[in-house]
């Protein structure tokens, strides 16, 4: 039980509270990211629903735990923002290679790389999309990647190296239309209406589970509407929320699930953890003492972090000394800003940029008007789907005038 979740205590803590029946209905995982929240999510419904003996073993082989291992049990419901992309690559680069030289690793990397571009997919369940004008779209993106995955599933036998390269490369092409089109940034109001309807439907076997990632995300309906399944939850339901910033989470929610915490992992623990998940021994050291596991995961963006934050200070500076920033130069040469994470490092960057307004009273006052131009520009391309060029020019522009004021 919790065998394939490293290095967390927490992990012991949610082993006891299982076997003693003392898991309560809704429970919160809090910690920082990459620490394994969403893995011991998984892995907690994956228990719940075991019928095996002993129960919870992560060898067991019965159909229930089968499919929760494969990502496609009907006892399971994720939602919430995500950036997979990353992942998906590190995880078709270790299967891909794992084929091309007939090793040891294959079907634990082709489980992998299925499993990665599944956390994606299942976020764009029918019955979480009812009712909405995107759902066409969406299923026409994720039957083509069913048909796909369909050629490398477990218990078939693989095609020949170049087919197998060929499907890897697909899936993840279309992943990235997936997230880049579709992934939202805050858990659209009538996911969770259709949520509600979901959980309410009783099990055939075992308990239904639903994982909300990034809690503190949700804007102020999507939390009430929350808010009303907790206080009245269903039975044989277990409701999951994960988040980087309790703080962040609306109290009379918090107040409702039991926290386990999730404490960051030292960088030889997340050195170990890339060798032995992707398989992989060329592992870059971030240059600022951030995370192991996300510097080796932006290695796979397009444009590295560090040029993405260089052009973002370029951008506010040319503004604030009154010149003109060239927005289709600027795309172009952040890769397009996709997948989508890479403009998110470039929002970060500009709202990281406007606190070094903070030299004075008046330079505080302005700090806080620019961070919010920012952060209602996020919103704009996040939230609402305004294409990029379109949000930067509109950005520049507003910026523009904040200089003048």
């Amino acid at each position: 039980m919790f065998d394939n979740l490293l290095y967390q205590s927490a992990s012991s803590q949610l082993k006891d509270d299982i076997v003693s029946l003392r898991l309560p209905g809704a429970v919160l995982f809090c910690g920082s990211e990459s620490s394994g929240k969403l893995t011991a999510a998984l892995e907690t419904a994956r228990v719940l629903s075991c019928s095996g003996n002993p129960r919870g073993k992560w060898t067991c082989e019965c159909p229930s735990c089968l499919r929760h291992k494969a990502l496609v049990h009907p006892n399971l419901m994720l939602l919430g923002p995500r950036d997979c992309s990353l992942e998906i690559q590190a995880a078709q680069k270790a299967f891909v290679s794992s084929v091309s030289m007939n090793d040891s690793h294959v079907n634990a990397t082709r489980y992998l790389f299925l499993r990665a571009v599944r956390k994606l997919e299942n976020r764009f369940n029918p019955a979480l999309w009812q009712d909405s004008d995107k759902l066409n779209k969406i299923a026409a993106v994720t039957s083509e990647l069913d048909e796909r995955m369909e050629e490398i599933d477990a218990g078939r036998e693989l095609p020949e190296l170049k087919q197998v390269e060929e499907a890897a490369q697909k899936i993840v092409a279309l992943c990235q239309k997936l997230e880049s089109d579709f992934m939202y940034d805050s858990i659209p109001i009538l996911q969770i209406r259709n949520l509600s309807t979901w959980a309410r439907i009783g099990a055939a076997a075992g308990t239904k589970v639903v994982i909300i990632e990034r809690a503190e995300r949700m804007l102020e309906g999507v939390r009430n509407a929350l808010l009303k399944i907790l206080e009245e939850p269903p039975n044989d339901t277990l409701f999951i929320l994960t988040t980087a910033r309790k703080s962040a989470v609306m109290p009379t929610i918090l107040s409702r699930l039991r926290p386990y915490n999730f404490l960051p992992r030292s960088s030889e623990e997340e050195r170990e953890i890339i060798e032995r998940v992707f398989h992989d021994g060329t592992i870059f050291e971030p240059a600022d003492g951030g995370s192991v596991i996300q510097n080796y995961l932006n290695g796979f963006l397009p444009v590295r972090p560090e040029a993405v934050q260089k052009r973002a200070a370029d951008f506010f500076e040319q503004i604030f000394d009154g010149k003109i920033p060239d927005v289709p130069d600027l795309i172009k040469n952040c890769g397009k800003f996709e997948p989508r994470v890479l403009l998110k490092i470039f929002f970060a960057a500009l709202e990281a940029k406007s606190r070094e307004l903070f030299s004075s009273a008046q330079g505080t006052q302005k700090a806080l008007a620019v961070s919010q131009i920012v952060r209602d520009s996020w919103l704009n391309v996040s939230t609402y789907n305004q294409g990029v060029q379109s949000a930067l020019e509109e950005l520049l522009c507003a910026l523009a005038r904040e200089r003048k004021r």
